[in-house]
């Protein structure tokens, strides 16, 4: 008989190990320049990928200490021992004064760099929050509360970080300023849906199509709650976003070193190998957690009513508009709203979890991955009496799945290529 919990976790672990910088960074590094180099990173993955370059640099090619430096800033618990690399540990979801701190040393790295120089650029979801280097007139802490009413407004992460890149100094462009003229190099870790270099981090390397009327416009759509600062310097035609003429980009280069989609294929090939019929919803899902998970949970139900042993398997970053005041993220709302529509089926197992170790959450390192279900999980729900849709309407996935065991608990996996959600059907 197959053990379902093991089988999910084993596919979640082959899609997180598709993607660790230990594996993949090494063959993308350009060589050494004539000068020196300089590392700026950035996410969840910043401290891991800075550490492996610079095993690269000066274990296998030889250079010197002393032509290496480099700032790297991560999320809280998230560092890496380093040798010519300092790591900032800062906020995520929410941005704090490390996350302003790494920015300004970046920027001011950067600026060193002459044209013998390379600049190179390491970056990682979470970048977003833990790089902001405030336009003039912005307060950090208005920045903060700009952040959180985007967080609980259900708005996709390109939109977010379209609003983000219109209030900083360092994203939508701007560190590639900086660096001019030196050689520009960025590798990234792509955690967002179609691998967009503008939305990835909020895209501080690169030309960005977006402009000051498309945040404002973001701003009423969504009806966010900023101060008036912030509307002030939406309009500013300063904080426009460096677009693909500017000469900053003229020696600079971009690669995506890791993808969704490579985790995605990494997990579909432990299902394939368990005997499942592989059902591949893409690595690009967006959409609010709740109303996925429906869908994916009738999937499931008209697989077992056809007597199909199936693997529905995704990825992509789902949203949560918060109603409530529990806690959770999306993949645990997923799993909840799943286990709503599902509950008392046998044969099916589900597990959602973020490939970065952390789900929502406060910014800890303890903070869940995730959650799973199966019919224990049904069991217990009837056995406590627990309601699932009101915890949904709570917002407080966290606090249900405590209940039953079923949170999935991975801490810092050092990588980030977004979500992999897995549903069994017997």
């Amino acid at each position: 008989m197959t053990d379902h919990r093991s089988l999910l976790r084993a596919i979640f672990d082959a899609a997180v190990a598709a993607a660790h910088p230990d594996k993949m960074l090494r063959r993308h590094l350009p060589g050494p320049p004539r000068g020196k180099v300089f590392i700026v990173a950035v996410g969840k993955a910043a401290a891991a990928m800075a550490a492996a370059a610079e095993r690269h640099y000066m274990d296998e090619a030889g250079l010197s200490a002393d032509r290496i430096s480099g700032i790297a800033t991560t999320r809280h618990g998230h560092a890496v021992p380093t040798r010519r690399v300092e790591v900032i540990e800062a906020g995520h979801p929410v941005p704090d004064e490390a996350s302003v701190r790494g920015a300004e040393k970046a920027l001011a790295l950067a600026a060193e760099a002459g044209p013998d120089d390379l600049v190179l650029a390491l970056i990682s979801g979470g970048g977003s929050a833990n790089w902001i280097a405030p336009v003039e007139g912005v307060a950090y802490t208005q920045k903060q509360q700009v952040n959180k009413s985007l967080l609980r407004s259900g708005a996709p992460i390109s939109e977010m970080n379209t609003v983000r890149k219109h209030l900083s100094r360092i994203k939508g462009g701007r560190l590639a300023r900086a660096a001019y003229p030196a050689q520009l190099v960025t590798l990234a870790i792509s955690d967002v849906p179609h691998d967009d270099p503008a939305v990835i981090a909020s895209g501080p390397t690169v030309p960005d199509p977006s402009t000051l009327q498309d945040a404002r416009n973001i701003v009423e759509r969504y009806k966010l709650q900023v101060d008036d600062a912030v509307r002030t310097a939406l309009t500013d035609p300063r904080n426009e976003s460096v677009k693909p003429s500017d000469k900053a980009f003229e020696r600079a280069r971009f690669d995506i070193v890791a993808k969704p989609s490579d985790s995605l294929d990494a997990a579909l090939r432990v299902a394939a190998q368990a005997g499942y019929e592989v059902i591949d919803l893409g690595a690009d899902l967006e959409g609010e957690a709740r109303a996925v998970a429906t869908k994916h949970a009738k999937l499931a139900l008209d697989a077992r009513a056809k007597g199909k042993r199936v693997a529905i398997v995704s990825g992509g970053e789902l949203t949560v508009i918060v109603r409530g005041n529990g806690r959770g993220g999306p993949n645990q709302e997923y799993v909840l709203a799943a286990t709503a529509a599902l509950a008392d089926t046998k044969g099916i197992s589900i597990l959602a979890a973020d490939t970065d170790g952390a789900d929502g959450g406060g910014g800890s390192p303890t903070d869940p991955a995730g959650a799973m279900a199966d019919e224990t999980t049904f069991a217990k729900m009837r056995e406590m009496k627990l309601d699932p849709v009101a915890y949904l309407d709570n917002n407080d996935a966290t606090t249900f799945f405590e209940k039953t065991g079923d949170l999935v608990l991975t801490g810092p996996t050092l990588t980030n290529v977004n979500d992999i959600r897995v549903i069994l059907v017997e």
